[in-house]
């Protein structure tokens, strides 16, 4: 796997949260929408698949992947697709979507309908690790995409997906532990969870917590042949805790250079415009 390229696709999307890539009146687009449990995440691409712009809100308007606040979200994504569109001079039309592994469909057309409120027509649904492995490329292996609300995992076998799970255990979960800890809020516990030069500090605290997910991984994928495990999602972005993912589960673990953008970059790249 080309990690390097991949660190260099995820780096350009990352220029575009504060920058805008210029394009043409008639240049096809491709939208993706990202409904997590800790931000929404709305990304440009061209037809290419180059990134031209993204825009991103913490929110807390989604719970284990569910939309608790239809309208807070609708809200949100129509503020950040209006961004966008002053951005890039352009009219957005269609987007993609991502949802846990095994979500049902009233769920989903929960989250069209969220989409649908911001102007956009839906043109997919996918669940999110299957999403994040239109960046990954993954041939053989487990994708797994521990966001704010859940774990979700894609076995893929032959480039394809062979099966799909979720359980509610995620970011969110970390916060909780960090603010009984510290005894601080939900807020403050966030901003610790996110600070690089605490990171090494707050690890041994959550390691039950990552323990835990390593069990839900293993729990799916006992009896397969797994050569490796990939993780995504933002709660990946904490250091070294792919170090005890792979030391509870005896696989491999690999994780680019950052983990959040992925699932929203592939969602993108599912438009289909």
């Amino acid at each position: 796997m080309d990690f390097a390229g991949i660190d260099r696709k995820l780096a350009a999307l990352e220029r575009c949260l504060g920058s805008t890539v210029p394009v043409g009146a008639d240049e096809p687009l491709c939208v993706g929408v990202d409904l997590g449990t800790a931000s929404i995440v709305v990304v440009v691409l061209t037809r290419a698949m180059q990134p031209v712009a993204c825009a991103m809100e913490f929110a807390q308007v989604v719970r284990d992947g569910v939309v608790v606040d239809y309208t807070g979200a609708a809200r949100i994504v129509r503020g950040l697709v209006g961004q966008l569109e002053k951005r890039l001079g352009r009219t957005l039309t269609h987007a993609a979507i991502a949802v846990p592994p095994g979500t049902g469909a009233a769920t989903c057309k929960t989250h069209s309908y969220v989409v649908e409120a911001a102007g956009l027509d839906v043109t997919a649904v996918l669940d999110e690790p299957t999403a994040a492995n239109a960046v990954l490329g993954v041939e053989n292996g487990v994708i797994v995409d521990i966001g704010g609300g859940t774990t979700g995992l894609s076995i893929i076998e032959d480039g394809k997906v062979v099966f799909v799970a979720d359980e509610a255990t995620g970011g969110t979960h970390l916060t909780l532990v960090l603010a009984g800890n510290y005894r601080v809020s939900f807020e403050q516990a966030e901003d610790l969870k996110k600070s690089p030069d605490r990171q090494g500090e707050i690890l041994p605290v959550v390691r039950p917590v990552l323990q835990k997910m390593a069990t839900i991984v293993n729990s799916h994928i006992r009896g397969r042949d797994i050569p490796a495990i990939y993780l995504v999602g933002g709660t990946c972005c904490l250091k070294d805790m792919e170090k005890v993912i792979e030391s509870e589960t005896g696989k491999p673990v690999y994780k680019p250079a950052n983990p959040f953008l992925v699932t929203p970059m592939g969602i993108a790249m599912n438009c289909g415009v």
